[in-house]
């Protein structure tokens, strides 16, 4: 158990060690400074060329947020059709169905959102056409999206006063080849050498020692499996996502995804401090999300490496901790720590089944994806943070009696009004959507929905209601992962976590790109002795306490109704 716990140490530490030279090359990128990826220059050019798109074309913040949900809504009905018509097309050595239309329409904006919320079996629900020029297509442009959406608050922040915060098209094809690109190259390369497939070979026939005859999935997976983490997308090629051996093959491949999908948000908490000269913000927000993966992290690994109380009262010893629904390769340990940082990230791969954790680590789990901005996804977990930050300066200028002001900026009740709704969005689609399916369980148990709501859940009482609650919460912090023992691959949970998908992932991004593009264009005021320092351990304690306050009063009673209540009754 040392060792394990030392290697997570070991993950985090190499993170870390990785993103400070990838933040500082970030920067360069979107500053326009010479970097050693200038050689993509001349495609990134031909593709400007070939769509008539002026690169140094300064955009204000609403065209940005046009261009980018136009943009989006194209690769959704690009998608939702390339999977409805599957079986028709190329590249499907195995004969997979095509989706039927809820299923297409789940997925397709599930994979546009950067949530990834499959509600399908990895290998036997889509093709290698629609993995690859698809679902992988999407993975690398979402992420790309979300980026691009934070450099313009970047770019906000930086100027005095402006309403031309730079290119949406420049930085998004930048995002794409000059990072996500080549860092998959190298994650690639490592899994492949490790034993991920990286062919079109359809299923292999083995026997194994037992004599049973079993046919394995394969395919171009090691690319796909790359894009799947460092661009915090986490759909897996196989439908057991990392616990797969051929997705995650050994422990070398067990460091590469964790690094992976944390390095990214990471570099750019410290590219923000680079990019606007104000790094001591920028650690009093790390330093803010850090404290916040620990407190989640630790009970996690506790309750993984104790095991089960209910097991240790019959005096059955766990000598390995609480090992069901854990990879014996990685141990309680490790999957509890990637448990943490794919549900705090927005990742939502798995190395173990969420759904046979213990209580206290679901009740984490569900945390991290409400609050959905300790690191977070790329770009959209700082675009989350921002909310909070405009709500701490507005609750701190009230207390001091001044006029709330940030980065040289005054706040006024436009902005307030749009991070408030955006802090209520996420409760009410959540707590909505898991009423609504209770309600439907509860008095419609027998409709006719392809699966009877009677069959959704595998287990009753409060692990049943965190099932659903969870599903919920993933689709709205466009995570992905599930308590799977949720049967979720009908009508209605297509359709309704649909809808949760799209307003999760688009508003949030709406909300603080509005904020950022409306504050930039007003007048700068410097800073004066009454300024509200924001770079403060001050500020950044209020900013946790503001996180903490609403995310509990927001979702206490649900939780007490599902993890809570089941954590209580392992010990009665």
């Amino acid at each position: 158990m040392t060792t394990e716990i030392l290697g997570v140490i070991a993950t985090y530490g190499l993170t870390l060690l990785l993103a400070w030279p990838l933040a500082r090359y970030i920067v360069k990128v979107f500053k326009g400074e010479k970097t050693w990826s200038d050689f993509m220059a001349p495609m990134e050019r031909l593709f400007f060329k070939i769509s008539g798109i002026d690169p140094k074309e300064e955009m204000t913040w609403k065209e940005h947020l046009k261009a980018l949900l136009t943009i989006n809504l194209v690769w959704f009905v690009y998608a939702f059709f390339m999977l409805m018509f599957q079986d028709k097309l190329p590249l499907n050595p195995d004969g997979n169905p095509g989706q039927s239309a809820d299923l297409a329409f789940n997925t397709a904006i599930s994979f546009l959102v950067n949530c990834n919320l499959q509600h399908y079996s990895g290998e036997t629900g889509v093709t290698y056409l629609t993995q690859l020029f698809v679902l992988a297509f999407l993975q690398f442009v979402t992420a790309a999206t979300g980026i691009a959406a934070l450099i313009v608050v970047f770019k906000a922040f930086k100027e005095k006063s402006t309403t031309r915060l730079g290119n949406f098209w420049d930085i998004f094809l930048k995002t794409n080849t000059r990072i996500l690109l080549p860092l998959c190259i190298v994650i690639a390369l490592i899994l492949a050498f490790n034993g991920a497939p990286a062919s079109f070979d359809g299923k292999d026939t083995v026997v194994t020692m037992q004599g049973d005859t079993v046919n394995v999935s394969r395919g171009p997976a090691a690319g796909f499996i790359a894009i799947k983490h460092l661009g915090t997308n986490g759909g897996g090629w196989f439908g057991a996502n990392s616990c797969h051996p051929l997705e995650n093959p050994n422990y070398v491949t067990w460091m590469t995804e964790m690094v992976a999908q944390v390095v990214i948000p990471i570099a750019m908490v410290f590219a923000l401090g680079m990019f606007i000269n104000r790094r001591k913000f920028a650690y009093v927000i790390f330093g803010v999300m850090t404290i916040g993966m620990i407190i989640l992290l630790v009970p996690t690994m506790m309750a993984e490496i104790n095991g089960n109380p209910a097991i240790a009262h019959m005096g059955i010893q766990q000598l390995t901790g609480a090992m069901e629904g854990k990879e014996v390769r990685f141990g309680p340990a490790a999957t509890g720590y990637w448990s943490t940082v794919t549900t705090i990230i927005s990742t939502g791969s798995i190395c173990g089944f969420h759904d046979s954790t213990m209580p206290m680590t679901g009740l984490m789990e569900l945390l991290g994806m409400m609050l959905n901005c300790f690191y977070g996804g790329c770009g959209v977990g700082i675009l989350n943070y921002y909310i909070f930050i405009i709500i701490a300066v507005f609750i701190s200028g009230l207390m001091v009696g001044r006029t709330p002001e940030l980065m040289g900026h005054k706040l006024e009740a436009r902005e307030v009004k749009i991070a408030a709704i955006i802090t209520l969005l996420s409760p009410f689609l959540i707590l909505a959507g898991t009423a609504l399916s209770s309600w439907v369980l509860a008095h419609h148990p027998d409709a006719n929905w392809a699966v009877k709501p009677s069959a959704w859940l595998n287990n009753p009482g409060y692990h049943g209601f965190s099932e659903m609650l969870y599903e919920y919460t993933s689709s709205n912090a466009n995570n992905g992962s599930g308590f799977e023992g949720l049967g979720d691959g009908n009508v209605f949970w297509n359709v309704s976590t649909g809808f949760v998908l799209i307003l999760g992932r688009f508003l949030p991004i709406i909300g603080p790109v509005a904020i950022a593009g409306i504050m930039a264009s007003k007048k700068y005021i410097p800073e004066s002795a009454g300024t509200l320092r924001t770079d403060s351990l001050t500020f950044g304690a209020m900013t946790f306490a503001v996180i903490i306050v609403l995310t509990a009063l927001s979702y206490f009673p649900a939780l007490a109704l599902g993890p809570i209540a089941e954590y209580f009754s392992l010990y009665r």
